[in-house]
């Protein structure tokens, strides 16, 4: 089970739909990374595709360009996010619903192609989700997904535990407990890579974190402001990750997966 409110989460990523495409680097990266696993539609016939955790639907024209479907759907929970890919990727074969990924609104056996980049970790449960999945998919289709695993930001957890006893930073589902709940799809490809991001200053990734809504949203993050205090010793603390070129690193690790339903 997952430690996140889903009202909380739809909450904070409708706040940052706005600013989110300026500051989701690692996402964009991730993205990119994942997109290339997706076959072609010159290599297959895919008519039904759909983006699940579209987002601001950054990647719906790139999605339409690789893949040619008669019909690409944006799911999200977020209602802001939405509303913003909606104004910027309007066309006469795009859908946008407001959904849950462990109950999606959409017929059995309908779609060809999920396409899931940096969003079903913040789900409640996986079991569930993948069963949702497999429903929803026609028999041979796919679900190409990235997501994080819980060694992501290892760096600025480590420098808030110096510090506190709090959890200051968002808790992911271990990879092998994800691998283990894909019930009746079959595994094509499983893949786990770190991605690092530099910063010259630690306020770059904090203020990226804040921009695109996915600060730490954990149920046992600490109450209140953190205090002055507190604050400069977590800096002094990340500071010992500084690189010799004078960079902070930020690491995430991340699962390119590839499931079928079997035909």
């Amino acid at each position: 089970m997952s430690q996140f409110s889903k009202q909380e989460v739809a909450t904070s990523f409708s706040r940052a739909a706005s600013s989110y495409d300026n500051y989701a680097k690692l996402q964009q990266q991730v993205g990119d990374q994942l997109l290339a696993m997706v076959p072609s539609g010159a290599e297959q016939q895919i008519r039904q595709v759909v983006d699940l955790g579209c987002g601001t639907g950054y990647f719906i024209p790139r999605l339409m360009d690789r893949l040619q479907p008669e019909c690409l759907t944006g799911v999200d929970l977020a209602p802001g996010m939405l509303s913003y890919a909606r104004e910027h990727h309007a066309a006469d074969n795009i859908r946008w619903v407001c959904g849950d990924a462990e109950a999606l609104p959409l017929a059995g056996g309908s779609v060809d192609l999920i396409f899931s980049s940096l969003a079903i970790q913040w789900c409640e449960n996986l079991s569930r989700l993948f069963a949702e999945i497999y429903r929803v998919l026609r028999p041979g289709g796919q679900f190409v997904f990235s997501t994080l695993g819980p060694e992501s930001l290892c760096e600025l957890r480590a420098a808030w535990a110096a510090v506190d006893a709090y959890q200051h930073v968002s808790e992911f589902v271990p990879l092998p407990q994800l691998r283990n709940s894909i019930g009746n799809l079959q595994e094509v490809r499983f893949e786990v890579a770190p991605v690092q991001l530099l910063y010259p200053e630690l306020r770059g990734l904090t203020n990226e974190l804040k921009r695109i809504g996915a600060h730490n949203m954990s149920a046992g993050r600490p109450e209140g402001l953190t205090g002055k205090r507190h604050l400069l010793a977590f800096r002094d603390a990340y500071e010992a990750y500084r690189r010799d070129d004078g960079l902070l690193p930020a690491t995430y690790e991340v699962a390119y997966v590839v499931l079928r339903k079997p035909e």
